[in-house]
């Protein structure tokens, strides 16, 4: 089969297509023909930095979609030949790709396997964000770090749907901007005059909900646009700063307070809980409330090509690999 990997760390250069034998499912997995595979952060971080890489040479790719191939011992409610999306926790950019059963989701009628590529990482992560860790309620107002990516076109829509007074962004020019107004948003701001907009556009309230990818000194501004018992959600540090922490000081006196989601730790420590959490938010997509758009998709030769646009930090909405040529 042929997959894509690197061997080095580096630009999207390192990135090369091999082949290699196809892998046979253990106990408790399944093998998955790929039909698709999205493209995340993530996986150029991973590239460039060693995010989550173990060992070299290492396999990016978070999310698939595709068949199922093979079935391990113990598996139930899975079958050959049945259409699937899959979070692995890498090695998604290649034919064949090995998928532990609890992270592989039967498609619902109606889903095809060109959308469900996008889902993987993105509805279950955008669905915690406004629901489970920022518990956002009808009237209340968030501001959302990333806006034109793939989590932040889920979260507008989200947040729109279950009634928020206002949903404010956060993108790194006007093509992202309007995007995200296509998606939920009712005022896009830019990076560096963010805190300035939120109190301007709340009246010098603040925010209700502060969702930040980004960390660092981002988040630590994005705290100080929170109303009166106002949350901030960390689920990224995209700006690569070192750990900034909140405590008493911070916290207090306001009665604010900070929580974290990761869509790939949930996965390793509760997967029954992910399990759940996806098909709640699968059922958001197939009831229309949610659109996840592809703005852009590759053959899986040109993954390089992808990493390029991704980490030029210029895409909107979500990535794709075309496996099945």
């Amino acid at each position: 089969m042929r997959a894509v990997e690197f061997q080095e760390y580096g630009g999207p250069e390192v990135l090369r297509v091999v082949r290699t034998a196809a892998p046979e499912p253990g106990p408790g997995q399944v093998t998955v023909e790929t039909a698709w595979a999205g493209v995340n952060f993530a996986d150029v971080k991973a590239r460039a930095d060693g995010y989550r890489v173990a060992s070299l040479p290492y396999r990016p790719g978070l999310e698939v979609s595709g068949r199922i191939r093979a079935v391990g011992d113990g598996v139930e409610g899975l079958r050959a030949g049945q259409e699937v999306a899959a979070l692995v926790d890498g090695g998604g950019y290649a034919e064949v790709v090995l998928a532990e059963a609890a992270r592989v989701f039967p498609l619902p009628d109606g889903l095809d396997l060109r959308t469900a590529a996008t889902l993987p990482t993105v509805l279950p992560t955008a669905h915690a964000l406004v629901h489970e860790v920022g518990r956002l309620r009808a009237g209340e107002t968030v501001l959302v770090h990333g806006a034109a990516g793939g989590v932040g076109t889920a979260v507008g829509q989200l947040a729109r749907a279950a009634g928020a007074g206002a949903v404010y962004g956060v993108a790194s020019s006007d093509a992202k901007a309007d995007y995200a107004l296509k998606y939920g948003y009712d005022e896009v701001f830019r990076p560096d005059t963010f805190e300035t907009d939120v109190r301007r556009a709340t009246g010098g309230r603040g925010v209700d909900l502060v969702l930040d990818p980004v960390g660092g000194d981002t988040l630590r501004r994005g705290l100080e646009a929170l109303a009166v018992f106002g949350r901030l959600v960390s689920f990224g540090n995209a700006g690569g700063a070192e750990p900034w922490q909140a405590g008493q000081n911070e916290l207090y006196a306001r009665g604010r307070s900070v929580g974290g989601f990761s869509v790939l730790a949930l996965a390793q420590s509760a997967p029954d809980a992910l399990r759940a959490l996806t098909e709640r938010a699968l059922r958001a997509v197939r009831d229309g409330t949610v659109v996840l758009p592809v703005t852009a998709e590759f053959p899986l030769s040109d993954a390089a090509d992808a990493h390029h646009l991704i980490g030029g930090r210029t895409s909107t909405g979500k990535l794709l690999l075309r496996i099945t040529e």
